[in-house]
């Protein structure tokens, strides 16, 4: 059973992640929600949160049982640039793809992957070089990594640091699946919808000037009557564009918009040795049927499921925290810097699979053209991997099945071929 609860400062500084470092300051992030599970302690940071037209991200932190200190080195079953790479289908096929073991990574990847997120992460850049440092990543330059900022301005920082976490994450899942591609952070100037729109133009603009790509967003917002009306922003030549759909059963913005492929979440199960034995829904993604937006024609082949509405999401990749990949993360989070951390949600999922879409080179002229092949595509060979178990919130069985599903959609995307 799962124990929530809207902590404070005090509660928070128990954490078994800060036992051995500094009681928080006056930084704490003091809303964070706390989830108590078998497999160690779920984060869900402030930034998280959904509040009026302000979107959140869709990231957690995650504490594993036992852990007693903050982590100096990434070790154990979580997943890693090379293990990410393997399940995946982007390196070799090797039994287990066991992150404690395999050290090759993609050798993937070319022209852009942006990344729209909100506030300043300082340390965006020296994060990332430790990153690849650790995992045998190519170096970061400024030709291989930057900072646009979508107002014009270099943004406040979040003072929860809530947004770094996400931004750390963000870039470094994009850089793990397509090093060789550029990774271009786009900075909001807040975590305002307008704002994050109009850094999401700034993004869209970009690819497409650079002559085709991809942009990711991780955050969300509820579902509004005239979230269509945005759908502009997300629209560019050669421009294919990934949001999570979410970190709870429910659909929301811009993941329901039906020019963008909505990535929602799986567990990656390994065994006492490390090797994966099962991939399966993961309960707590978003998803389910979209309030507004009506069925668009690449999930006509899926009516019998969505019926009149577009169904969400449209593939899956690994977000269960419990299953978490590694992150460096420098710039405090409620006063405390996380250093090398456990991360999940379906913030990991969006950034890896435009990556992934990335080191596939195809380039499709257009997010609802990648759709179209992508539904094409599904059950053809193992292009994709349908997800038939795994319980499930947002579908009405409760679980995943055989075929397009509300869990995971088409299911979790293999290889480069049809895609």
């Amino acid at each position: 059973m799962r124990k929530f609860c809207y902590c404070t400062a005090a509660s928070i500084a128990l954490l078994p992640l800060l036992a051995a470092a500094a009681p928080y300051g006056a930084g704490t992030d003091t809303q964070a929600r706390i989830a108590s599970i078998p497999e160690g302690t779920v984060i869900t940071p402030s930034s998280g949160l959904s509040i009026g037209t302000f979107a959140h991200t869709n990231v957690k932190i995650f504490v594993p049982a036992g852990s007693r200190a903050l982590f100096s080195a990434p070790f154990g079953k979580y997943e890693t640039p090379a293990s990410l790479a393997c399940i995946y289908g982007l390196t070799l096929p090797v039994v287990g793809c066991n992150p404690e073991t395999l050290t090759k990574v993609a050798a993937t990847g070319s022209r852009i992957v942006a990344i729209v997120d909100a506030f300043d992460d300082p340390t965006a850049a020296s994060d990332l070089a430790a990153f690849s440092k650790q995992y045998g990543l190519p170096a970061i330059t400024s030709k291989n990594f930057e900072v646009v900022y979508g107002s014009g301005q270099k943004p406040n920082e979040d003072s929860s640091g809530g947004w770094e976490v996400e931004e750390s994450l963000d870039i470094q899942m994009a850089h793990a699946l397509a090093p060789k591609a550029k990774i271009v952070l786009v900075e909001a100037a807040s975590n305002s919808n307008a704002a994050l729109i109009q850094a999401e133009r700034v993004a869209v603009k970009l690819v497409a000037d650079a002559g085709g790509g991809e942009v990711s967003n991780s955050w969300a917002s509820g579902e509004f009557s005239s979230e269509t009306a945005e759908e502009g922003a997300f629209n560019g030549d050669k421009v294919v564009v990934f949001a999570s759909s979410g970190d709870s059963n429910g659909t929301g913005a811009p993941a329901a918009l039906p020019n963008v492929i909505a990535v929602g979440g799986t567990t990656i199960n390994r065994g006492a040795g490390g090797n994966v034995v099962s991939q399966t829904a993961w309960a707590d993604d978003g998803g389910g049927l979209s309030e507004f937006v009506a069925t668009p024609s690449y999930q006509k082949s899926v009516t019998a499921v969505v019926g009149t509405h577009r169904g969400i999401p449209d593939i899956a990749a690994d977000a269960n925290p419990t299953s978490g990949v590694w992150i460096y993360d420098t710039t405090p989070y409620g006063g405390q810097v996380l250093g090398w951390a456990v991360i999940g949600g379906t913030s990991v999922a969006s950034p890896a699979m435009a990556a992934l879409v990335n080191s596939a080179g195809s380039f499709n002229v257009s997010t609802a053209a990648e759709l179209a092949e992508m539904y094409a595509n599904q059950g053809v060979g193992k292009r994709f991997i349908d997800i038939v178990k795994g319980a499930c919130g947002n579908a009405p069985s409760g679980s995943a099945s055989v075929g397009y599903d509300l869990c995971t959609g088409i299911g979790a995307p293999y290889g480069k071929v049809g895609k």
